[in-house]
């Protein structure tokens, strides 16, 4: 029988996920072995000083060589690149999993790049996060409550899949199954959508003349809704083009919203904008009460 934990984890991509996960297991587990791959030598001499990897290296087949169970952190456009790498020095045995928040190109990169192994892959996603970024900000009790989607393949075998909810359980998370169309076209609508959305308002008028003055006189309503303008960009660059196909279509019916939006203000029909707002306010209430 299998532990409830690794033996050898290897976490590919050392910052907030990676090492957060590695935190939390590290309370279950104490001597679990954990090694870091990451492109940046200062983060894995970081993460060894903070105790959240006991060996790291930029040498990915020496970090996935004897791991049995591999986690993907990096951001979602370097997974194809790492899937194809470490494929020929997995352990035969090695279970992988990731953090990427989409879905579609990934499973198309695993099928490509992993043969036989995709069988031991369990996509994974953790609703979690922070504003701050890298091991550093990594903490144990970042999924401490929070749901994580799996979107196990047809072909997954059940081992690996209720191998890695138990090691998310451990980790305080709730999870759920959902399929891969599924998990992308409902991320591209509650958090894909409102990311662009907020960059794009930031962007906008960072680029007017009176850009300063603006931002000057912009208090908590202006602060609450442009939060994850301040996302890393090279994360949501990736997230943006691999579910390109769902934003499409959310920010044709997001236009057609501000289409509308202008029409009642042309016509000054204040009946029908306290209607949407008020819908609005009471479909917000009701998510927070039940969230």
């Amino acid at each position: 029988m299998v532990s409830k934990t690794p033996r050898r984890l290897a976490i590919l991509g050392v910052g907030l996920m990676g090492g957060s996960f590695a935190l939390a297991l590290r309370q279950v587990a104490p001597h679990m072995h954990i090694a870091g791959y990451d492109r940046d030598e200062v983060n894995l001499a970081a993460a060894r000083q903070l105790g959240v990897i006991d060996l790291g290296s930029v040498d990915l087949a020496s970090v996935v060589r004897e791991a049995d169970m591999v986690l993907m952190a990096v951001p979602v456009g370097q997974m194809p690149e790492l899937f194809e790498l470490m494929a020929p020095h997995l352990n035969p045995v090695a279970v992988v999993t990731d953090v990427g928040s989409t879905k579609t190109s990934l499973v198309e990169a695993a099928r490509k790049y992993l043969g036989p192994a995709v069988a031991r892959f369990v996509p994974g996603h953790p609703i979690a996060g922070a504003e701050l970024s890298g091991v550093r900000a990594a903490q144990e009790g970042l999924f401490q409550g929070r749901t994580v989607v799996l979107t196990p393949l047809e072909e997954t075998l059940p081992h690996p899949l209720a191998w890695v909810q138990s090691c998310w359980e451990l980790c305080g998370a709730r999870v759920e199954c959902q399929t891969v169309a599924r998990h992308d076209e409902i991320f591209g609508v509650v958090s894909h959508l409102p990311h662009l959305l907020s960059f794009a308002l930031v962007y906008e008028i960072a680029q007017r003349p009176d850009a300063a003055t603006l931002f000057r006189f912009a208090a908590s309503g202006f602060r609450d809704f442009t939060r994850i303008a301040g996302s890393n960009p090279e994360m949501w660059r990736d997230i943006s083009l691999a579910n390109r196909d769902v934003l499409k279509v959310e920010l044709v019916r997001y236009r057609d919203q501000l289409d509308q939006l202008m029409a009642w203000l042309d016509t000054a029909d204040g009946a029908a904008l306290e209607d949407f707002m008020q819908k609005a306010r009471t479909a917000r209430r009701q998510w927070q009460e039940g969230s």
